[in-house]
């Protein structure tokens, strides 16, 4: 197993395209995935789209999409915390990685309609993040890398200023291979729930992993206790609000309630703690798993009435209903009096509806009442109701390594010469919080790409 020039470690989507670029550079490359065969390709095999910057149509995408205005958003979720260097690359290179990702394989499909709003900025894959994956494996196959499934790389030996090896374990043997250059794509620390408990303190048992458990952190953690320059903030994650009834991990994207922006939302005490339609939900979706993390026992509730069921992309679980919202209460185990009172504050402040437009900012408020609802605010009136539980599911964690816009990490600021990152194992070097529905595909095929091209070149 000693014959390839770069080792890349991981099996999602940024260490894939870091694969073909490479083996089509002229490199042996082996790919090194902890996962077993069917559950390859980490968190992009739940993915469903890819965020594009375009001048003009563009495949699936409509009208034109600007890298002011891509930045613009992105700025908006994260509040600043973004090197925006790196983030003008990853949105400037975007627009060439579409038909590139056609040439490798990859199908997309028109737009969903409904709470994604996404036509003109998000280009969705045919068959999802899995269809992804597998056309990406059969590609970098034919292309000569190989791929080790249940390789489980412990070390990478840091000595001076280059990786010197790699440990991994398969099939129950120990190995060590001593490629010229390696790439790390292997995601965060989230499925380490002792990590995230560190990290976040006692809340974080009650999270829920919506994620690949196998992201475990480890070659990451083995790098930052070497000194590998890292960046990010360990508290800060792609967290969304998911079913409460979601297993622990790899629930995926179906976990995700698109609700919220037509509900009220209320925690344990029937109380109502955020403005639900603060703005369109994929610009949003992500800063509520931090808001349910903040309640107690990190649980909210999404309460809806019968004029709002169709309005959004249908749940993998069906809601809890009831004739009535003391009903509802009762099987949500709400206190019914004290959720009756918040449903009739709410529907008093509520004004003129005659300008909702569920698909857009409408402006279509409440006033007197705190916290306000700023768009999509209608009374919940109109039996039957439907109510989902809401826990916290967290995508990736942030914390990760620092690269530049080559996509190579340094110690101490001072270049390592053969190692590379790409993926959600970097992507806090751009999202230093919040989150932009599609943006962690287009960071990892940008900087796989990069990583991919830099590698082949070192190494030949």
């Amino acid at each position: 197993m000693n014959d390839f020039d770069i080792a890349v470690i991981g099996g999602g989507n940024a260490a894939l395209c870091a694969a073909m670029v490479a083996a089509r550079a002229g490199a042996r490359v082996l790919i090194l995935e902890t996962a077993p065969q069917p559950y390859r390709g980490g968190n992009s095999r739940h993915t469903r789209n890819f965020r594009c910057m375009h001048a003009g149509p563009l495949g699936p995408l409509t009208d034109t999409y600007d890298e002011e205005e891509y930045l613009a958003d992105l700025l908006k979720v994260t509040g600043g915390k973004t090197d925006e260097n790196l983030a003008r690359l990853a949105i400037r290179t975007s627009e060439e990685c579409l038909p590139w990702m056609e040439g490798h394989g990859v199908r997309f499909q028109p737009s969903l309609s409904g709470t994604l709003s996404l036509g003109r900025t998000n280009a969705f894959f045919m068959g999802g993040g899995k269809s992804l994956v597998n056309a990406y494996y059969r590609t970098a196959q034919a292309l000569g890398v190989t791929a080790l499934y249940e390789a489980h790389v412990t070390h990478l030996e840091l000595n001076g200023n280059r990786i010197e090896w790699v440990d991994y374990t398969h099939l129950g043997q120990s190995h060590r291979i001593t490629p010229k250059a390696v790439i790390v794509a292997s995601g965060g620390f989230q499925a380490d729930t002792e990590w995230l408990t560190r990290a976040w303190g006692p809340a974080a048992q009650n999270f829920l992993i919506r994620g690949t458990p196998y992201n475990r952190g480890v070659v990451l953690a083995d790098l930052l206790d070497q000194g590998i320059d890292s960046v990010g903030d360990p508290t800060q994650c792609h967290a969304v609000a998911i079913d409460g009834r979601a297993p622990k991990f790899d629930g995926g994207i179906v976990t995700r309630l698109d609700c919220v922006p037509f509900s009220i939302v209320v925690n344990k005490n029937a109380e109502r703690f955020y403005d639900e339609g603060e703005d369109v939900w994929p610009k949003r979706y992500a800063i509520w798993g931090r808001l349910v993390a903040a309640q107690p026992d990190q649980v909210g509730y999404a309460i809806i009435d019968a004029k709002a069921r169709e309005l959004f992309m249908p749940s993998v679980f069906p809601p809890l209903q009831a004739d009535t919202l003391e009903g509802l209460a009762e099987l949500m185990e709400l206190p019914p009096a004290q959720l009756r009172a918040t449903v009739e504050a709410f529907n008093a402040a509520c004004g003129d509806t005659s300008g909702f437009h569920p698909t857009e900012l409408d402006g279509v408020a409440t006033s007197g009442i705190e916290p306000a609802k700023t768009n999509w605010a209608r009374p919940i009136s109109d039996p039957p109701f439907f109510g989902y539980s809401l826990r916290t599911g967290v995508t990736f964690t942030y914390l990760g390594l620092k690269v530049d816009a080559r996509a190579q990490c340094s110690a101490q600021g001072n270049k390592i010469e053969n190692l590379w990152a790409a993926g959600e194992t970097m992507a806090g070097s751009i999202l230093g919080q919040g989150y932009l529905a599609g943006f962690g595909m287009t960071i990892g095929t940008v900087f796989g790409r990069i990583a991919g091209q830099e590698a082949a070149d070192y190494a030949n």
